[in-house]
């Protein structure tokens, strides 16, 4: 079982193989939608959010579930910034529809 207390503890994780095709397998899973959005009968793709990958319970305090699937869930950033509380007071940019040219 390995430790991700530090930074780059979590750097050489997240920068791993085995991570990438797990959070691959992720977003497969969820249909490339955040999963708080679509609990909010909303849905937030990949083609109009940045889309990232949450542990539900965290690697530093549950590191045998850092290769979980069933621990991991698709947020969009916003919902994942908010989750750990990561927001610096600007307002979060949403789509313009008015730009599309159909």
């Amino acid at each position: 079982m390995s430790e991700y207390k530090t930074i780059e503890q979590k750097r050489k994780f997240y920068k791993s193989t085995g991570w990438k095709k797990l959070r691959q397998l992720a977003l497969e899973r969820d249909n490339h939608e955040c999963q708080w959005c679509k609990k909010d009968g909303k849905v937030t793709h990949k083609d109009a959010a940045t889309l990232e990958i949450d542990h539900v319970k965290e690697i530093e305090d549950y590191p045998e579930l850092a290769y979980d699937l069933e621990n991991l869930r698709t947020l969009c950033k916003h919902h994942h910034n908010k989750r750990h509380n990561r927001f610096d007071g600007k307002a979060t940019k949403g789509i313009n529809w008015d730009d599309e040219k159909w």
